[in-house]
């Protein structure tokens, strides 16, 4: 009779199998063909008289096609598209596939969110703006984006600007970072202000303003366009390391010494503006005036935010911050609208033994100076650009070892460092003994620095100028006689005449312009006078 335990095939002996017998075969338990049956992924081919469900020769081998479907995560419908014929196996495949590939990416994205918040310590409040990242489809995000742009630009003539802001939607990776979901973020976050929307339409109005269309001109060529939009980018780079460099080297926008820089970036700039309504042809006032525009509409803070996080976000690398240079060259132009040639005879009469002589004069009487300020003077007013004290101070360290960091070739960037510490005594005397040294043991005082060659000597002597004029602010602001360094104030007056005395006196400058003195002033008295000081 065989083994008990195999019912092979119903007893009537038709060869077909009942479902106990169909699960001991496939090893499928019985409640999950019976939901197969039901779903009409594996019907019966006949019922006993009381009802049971009986299973043709075909069933275990179509029972292994749908376990193996189920197995790879398809869902009733598909499978049975598959056995029905509807669609074949490599078609449901590929489906499945590309919905798992998003269901993949669905759950990176809320793991990259998850890492987010846990690496953050995120508050609950924050939880909302986190998740809402890892809820949105690639198409929900990017039209998020689109649609500020579309919304904040509604309105204004400007398609080169619209095309390109449009052409740098981002696009999250399938598996981003929590740096990259941050910074998605912090995107959303200032697309949702109203400062960017009114920046970047400011920037559009402006494009529209000053593009070809304003001037009834034929837009250039795309070829054209994309061979000018390289050219300004080789420009703003210019503009950036000139910029840079004029800050490391502590040269002064305002200052004689930057107008031949401003002459090159301009003379750099004028080809670019080919295709822009009423391009100026040569360096002057017009040409000045209007680069001067350009970067004082394009200086936006939350518009750089905006690509430094679009680029987060993509993984792109960051643009080069504009801030430094920029303010620099805004400041340079603003300073020296009308071109000049630069008197090098400025650059000449400083005697590098003098100049030290002079520098140690002004030391030791500023050092004492500083030695009498009181930890409770430090929040006291002083007549230099509404700074405090300590503040005041904190930028004359800043001079001796920014001075003393040209002289050894790595100049410093980090101007907006605290350089005084708990111990402003200590902070000056350091800073002074490093550039004395430096300037004594590097040969600075008998080199030259910069693109115009200007003389280690001269540099020295702008800081004992620096220097002594900002000892009398201190001195104003503690109540301290303002006499300071008799024994060469009147050189370092003489001194100051010659180097900047061509230097535009402008709103925002390094000079307000040059204020009366009552007779029989010290000499420290009609120097601080001449850098715009009152001291009456």
């Amino acid at each position: 009779m065989g083994d008990p335990t195999v019912e092979p095939m119903y007893e009537d002996g038709t060869g077909l199998l009942t479902i106990g017998a169909l699960a001991r075969l496939t090893g499928v338990p019985v409640k999950t063909i019976r939901n197969w049956s039901d779903q009409d992924l594996l019907p019966p081919a006949a019922r006993t008289p009381a009802g049971y469900r009986l299973y043709g020769p075909d069933a275990p081998a179509r029972l292994e096609i749908v376990r193996s479907l189920r197995d790879l995560g398809l869902g009733f419908a598909a499978i049975r598209s598959v056995l029905h014929r509807e669609r074949t196996v490599a078609e449901t495949a590929a489906q499945a596939a590309d919905a798992l590939d998003a269901h993949i990416r669905t759950l990176q994205l809320q793991r990259a969110v998850l890492r987010s918040v846990a690496a953050r310590g995120s508050a609950a409040e924050e939880l909302p703006a986190m998740t809402e990242l890892a809820r949105l489809s690639d198409r929900e995000r990017r039209r998020i984006i689109t649609d500020f742009v579309e919304d904040a630009l509604d309105g204004v003539h400007a398609p080169a600007y619209r095309s390109g802001l449009l052409a740098a939607v981002p696009d999250l990776p399938d598996d981003p970072t929590p740096e990259q979901t941050d910074a998605w973020t912090a995107l959303i976050a200032l697309v949702r202000g109203p400062e960017l929307r009114a920046a970047l339409r400011r920037l559009a109005e402006y494009s529209a303003r000053t593009g070809p269309a304003a001037a009834g001109e034929t837009a250039p060529a795309a070829q054209e366009q994309a061979a000018q939009q390289q050219a300004a980018v080789r420009v703003a780079e210019l503009m950036r390391e000139r910029g840079e460099a004029a800050v490391a080297a502590g040269l002064a926008p305002d200052s004689p010494a930057a107008e031949p820089v401003v002459a090159e970036l301009v003379a750099a700039w004028i080809p670019t503006q080919a295709g822009t309504a009423d391009p100026p042809a040569a360096d002057g006032p017009g040409a000045r005036g209007r680069l001067l525009e350009q970067l004082e509409t394009a200086a936006e803070p939350a518009v750089e935010r905006y690509w430094q996080l679009l680029c987060a976000v993509t993984g792109r690398p960051a643009p080069p911050r504009w801030g430094t240079a920029g303010a620099w060259t805004t400041a340079a132009l603003r300073a020296h609208l009308r071109p000049y040639e630069l008197d090098r005879s400025a650059f000449d009469g400083t005697a590098p033994d003098r100049v030290t002589r002079a520098y140690e004069q002004v030391i030791r009487d500023v050092s004492a100076l500083v030695a009498a300020v009181r930890p409770e003077d430090l929040d006291l007013p002083t007549p230099c650009a509404g700074w405090t004290v300590r503040q005041l101070l904190d930028h004359m360290v800043w001079e001796n070892l920014m001075a003393a960091s040209i002289a050894e070739g790595t100049p410093r960037d980090d101007l907006a460092a605290d350089h005084l510490g708990a111990d402003h005594r200590a902070a000056f005397e350091d800073s002074a003994r490093t550039a004395l040294a430096a300037f004594t043991g590097s040969g600075m005082l008998h080199r030259t620095f910069g693109p115009y060659e200007a003389p280690g000597a001269m540099l020295v002597q702008q800081v004992v100028v620096e220097l002594l004029a900002h000892g009398w602010d201190l001195a104003r602001a503690t109540g301290a006689p303002t006499g300071l360094a008799p024994g060469v104030a009147e050189e370092t007056l003489a001194a100051a005449r010659r180097i900047y005395g061509a230097a535009p006196r402008t709103e925002g400058g390094s000079f307000a312009p040059e204020r009366p003195v009552p007779p029989g002033a010290s000499a420290t008295d009609r120097l601080a006078a001449f850098l715009g000081r009152d001291p009456a």
